[in-house]
């Protein structure tokens, strides 16, 4: 019951209350960003989300404008060269996930998933698919993010995915969301300048 209906319900509620409750900071970064760097305050990226659908992810523009897109930010050379002032506390607080809040709303994404892949991620696509992973909608969270984060290799980071797939309950969800906001506050498992 809770994964075929009450799950798509509960992020609709909290999400439409915290977009509302939000609001504030929401301008308060987005006026932030555009003093700090030239560009704009969102970033957009395409990411593969359930059944492989695409779809394009919403953050809070963290780096130069002119960065290279679609590129994982632990690829580039010299990744913190393209992080600005204000992106460098964005990502080091996880404040530049805020605008996955619209993704949940227009049910794009959930509160809890595999955090959605690059759409040319291929070998963590064909993992997931192995495993299952790919039918449940992508999180702004996940069982990934809060055993390791950043710090997982590929192949472990699909396996914990589809080890979420197989069972998800209220019980794990609520688990996961408080063991995200303890690793949020102490920052565990966040490698600076790469890719979530």
């Amino acid at each position: 019951m809770y994964a075929a209906g009450l799950k798509r319900f509960l992020d609709l509620l909290f999400s439409c209350l915290l977009i509302a409750v939000l609001s504030p900071l929401f301008l308060i970064i987005a006026l932030w960003i555009r003093k700090d760097s030239p560009g704009g305050v969102i970033f957009w990226q395409r990411r593969i989300g359930k059944d492989r659908a695409e779809f394009r992810i919403a953050k809070f523009r963290t780096m130069r404008a002119d960065t290279p897109g679609d590129v994982p930010t632990a690829e580039l050379r010299d990744p913190g060269q393209w992080i600005t002032r204000s992106g460098a506390f964005l990502r080091r607080t996880s404040l530049d996930e805020l605008p996955q809040l619209f993704n949940i709303f227009r049910g794009e994404m959930s509160f809890v998933g595999p955090r959605p892949a690059l759409w040319n991620q291929a070998d963590l696509i064909a993992l997931r698919e192995e495993g299952g992973a790919n039918a449940v909608r992508p999180g702004l969270t996940g069982l990934a993010q809060v055993r390791g984060r950043d710090e997982l290799p590929v192949p472990v980071k699909a396996g914990f995915d589809a080890e979420y797939a197989r069972r998800i309950t209220f019980a794990a969800d609520f688990r996961i969301l408080v063991e995200t906001v303890s690793g949020v506050l102490s920052q565990r498992g966040v490698r600076e300048g790469s890719a979530r």
